[in-house]
């Protein structure tokens, strides 16, 4: 039997195996993109419902992550990352075999559930097996660079197995890599969990909570296409808020709530939080609206549109190792700021691009710019900073759930935005499609500096100075030590003595 120091040496390990999972949750969201033309020439689906393929995933990843990080504090961390593997796993086979549209949509969202499992819980065990201070900088700064290069290479990789091998392979691929990660999880992994919290669950808020994110999150996937003000959206944000509003009461008389909403008294996680929503909101819809312009405008194949990422992956990567040393140096709270600040120049830039434009003067400068500001963004580290190890697959899951909310909220309105624009262009008669579409991502790209740019202001505002200075404090207090040969180093990493 592995002991606990055993898991505290394989730590740096395990980090690999823990970031290599979050790869594949992050991938599978853009993944498809590419292959939704194939997807829908082969099941027959409309144009309308084949968004759907991706919007599944996004609900239920966004609507079940505060369920899958208190699960991981509860059940036990390795457990419920390994159950969120399997999940993954499985639906991702039923989804390539898929031959009807039900089917798929069905299994995308199984799809978004295993990962709102694995993604809170493996986040979780990095932040228990990982002391506080700069050890934990460069354990999430690989975390954040690895998450953020994973958006561009589904792109590419998307491309790739959709033009070699067929669309399911975008889906099948994550089979073998589930199956690898299980086999070395219990090797590199201890258990962990919560060993002080009541062994009990909080159904009725776990279903309230968890139907309240998913209406959220599926009114403002379908307000671009509904209407803001259609009766269907105005009625599923009605009954959304509704169902929030009643887990906050819920919360507030259980004994054993979901969410402890004294959490929220540590300024700067809830300051995080928001950073985080903005940050999503920003950051997706960048995404979104390059590779419809790559595609759409400057008239890119699938395959040349990915390869045009690599350049902001590698940034992502290199800034992101950067930013987790500064944070040890100079805290969270500034480079946080920087990293904001980065986003929306980025943005400011894209919202330049034009119709005779091309990828080293519209693209690269900008999605550099933007990249390093991504890899600077601490958010994460300010939001399980000073987390007790009981409650951080929690505090994993809010930030998680923040982005997530945030991405499908900026996703929503920027695209109405971007679409408002491009009709009013064409309606005024004299200008071409590609004129009209290019005006209405360069008003996109301005309101997504703008979304970022109110980051910059809630990191000033809501992030204390005095937290962020205490990280740094705590740093060098632990660099000034040496190693500590015990498990005490990492108790999170210690094995429940009730699990094998």
């Amino acid at each position: 039997m592995t002991t606990a120091q055993e898991y505290l040496d394989r730590r740096w390990t395990a980090l690999i195996l823990l970031c290599f999972a979050q790869f594949i949750v992050v991938l599978d969201g853009s993944i498809v993109n590419v292959a939704l033309p194939s997807i829908g020439e082969a099941l027959n689906f409309s144009e309308s419902n084949l968004a759907w393929v991706v919007n599944a995933y996004v609900i239920a990843f966004g609507g079940f992550l505060l369920l899958g990080g208190r699960a991981a504090d509860l059940l036990g961390r390795r457990r419920v990352f390994m159950a969120g593997l399997v999940v993954v796993g499985i639906a991702s086979l039923a989804a390539g075999f898929a031959t009807t549209q039900g089917q798929l949509i069905a299994a995308r969202a199984a799809q978004g559930l295993g990962a709102a499992i694995v993604s809170p819980a493996a986040l979780s065990i990095i932040t228990t097996l990982f002391q506080d201070g700069s050890e934990r900088n460069r354990a999430l700064g690989v975390w954040g660079a690895v998450a953020g290069s994973a958006g561009a290479a589904g792109v590419l990789l998307g491309g790739i197995l959709t033009d070699g091998l067929g669309w399911e392979w975008v889906l099948w691929v994550n089979v073998p890599v589930a199956a690898i990660a299980l086999a070395f999880t219990p090797g590199l992994i201890g258990e962990s969990r919560s060993e002080s919290a009541t062994r009990h669950y909080d159904a009725a808020g776990a279903v309230i909570i968890t139907a309240g994110l998913s209406l959220l999150a599926y009114a403002l996937l379908d307000a671009s296409s509904s209407g803001w003000g259609s009766t269907k959206i105005v009625s599923l944000l009605a009954l959304s808020a509704a169902l929030i509003g009643a887990f906050v009461v819920i919360e507030q008389r259980s004994k054993a709530p979901l969410v402890p909403f004294r959490i929220f008294r540590l300024r700067t996680l809830t300051g995080a939080n928001v950073v985080g929503i903005l940050l999503g909101a920003s950051l997706i819809s960048m995404f979104y609206f390059i590779s419809l312009y790559m595609q759409q405008v400057l008239g890119y194949s699938a395959i040349h549109a990915g390869l045009s990422y690599l350049p902001l992956a590698v940034t992502i990567i290199v800034a992101a190792g950067i930013g987790g040393q500064l944070v040890t140096r100079f805290g969270f709270k500034p480079i946080l700021a920087a990293g904001m600040l980065s986003v929306s120049a980025g943005l400011l830039w894209f919202s330049q691009v034009s119709v005779g434009g091309g990828f080293l003067t519209d693209i690269l400068g900008a999605s550099l710019l933007a990249a390093i500001g991504f890899g600077f963004v601490t958010s994460t580290i300010a939001a399980v900073a000073g987390v007790e190890d009981r409650e951080q697959g929690l505090a994993s899951g809010l930030i998680n759930t923040s982005q997530q909310i945030g991405g499908a909220l900026g996703l929503a309105v920027l695209t109405t935005i971007a679409t408002s624009r491009t009709d009013d262009v064409l309606a005024s008669g004299g200008s071409t499609l590609p004129n009209a579409l290019t005006e209405g991502f360069q008003s996109a790209f301005l309101g997504g500096a703008v979304i970022a740019a109110l980051g910059f202001v809630a990191t000033l505002v809501l992030i204390r100075s005095r937290d962020s200075r205490a990280h740094v404090e705590m740093a060098n207090a632990e660099a000034d030590q040496p190693e500590s040969a015990g498990p005490e180093a990492a108790p999170g990493a210690i094995p429940d003595p009730s699990v094998s």
